[in-house]
């Protein structure tokens, strides 16, 4: 049996589109003083754990997340685009009840397929869908395990990438809310997953 990489796979803190209810996607928003208590609240949590490396999204949220979770490890962060959070489209920046509003029809179509048909389905040719935002996550997690086999790796992301893994696991968690600074922990051998602990994760209805 192969070594496993131990991944914490750590949404960012919250951001003022977060509190405003807008969506981000690939747009840059900073942290709020909020965000980076989340943060560092988690800094200590992660404090007795040895992270051999750290990965966030290249999106200023994420990177700023991960810069104070490792402060004091001093390690540098690691930044791909592959982490980043859902193409969004014309609708970043945009109020999420506005994507709700003018998408009805979509959404309840997607409710009402199976996952793995309902994954392809596409809002807008300019929005990612779960088929293509999985696929990269993967992609990045995959080279990640097999690189640190037997290590433990932090990896900094976005709600979307991490409900969208979730729900091709098939996690019990997958159709919760992932709250800033939520995680879960993640063991792989470059092929298979196994998701181990979830925190802030179906708990409670924060934006995203």
């Amino acid at each position: 049996m192969k070594t496993m990489c131990i991944l914490y796979v750590v949404r960012h803190g919250e951001t003022d589109a977060n509190a405003k209810g807008l969506i981000q996607g690939q747009s840059d928003f900073s942290l709020t003083s909020i965000g980076e208590s989340q943060a560092t609240n988690l800094a200590k949590k992660f404090k007795h754990i040895h992270f051999a490396a750290v990965f966030s999204s290249d999106l200023i949220r994420a990177r700023r997340t991960a810069e104070i979770i490792t402060l004091e490890k001093k390690l540098a962060v690691n930044t791909s685009h592959l982490l980043r959070e859902r193409n969004f489209g014309k609708y970043e920046g945009k109020p999420q009840t506005l994507f709700r509003e003018e998408n009805e029809e979509f959404l309840r179509q997607l409710t009402a397929l199976p996952y793995e048909e309902g994954k392809k389905l596409k809002a807008a040719e300019d929005i990612e869908n779960d088929d293509e935002l999985t696929a990269r996550f993967i992609t990045f997690l995959r080279e990640i395990a097999v690189t640190y086999q037997g290590k433990t790796v932090l990896v900094v992301t976005h709600a979307g990438v991490m409900r969208a893994f979730l729900r091709h696991m098939n996690h019990d968690s997958s159709s919760g809310f992932i709250e800033n600074a939520g995680y879960f922990r993640l063991r792989s051998d470059g092929i298979n997953f196994f998701v181990d602990e979830t925190s802030g994760i179906g708990e409670s209805p924060r934006s995203r």
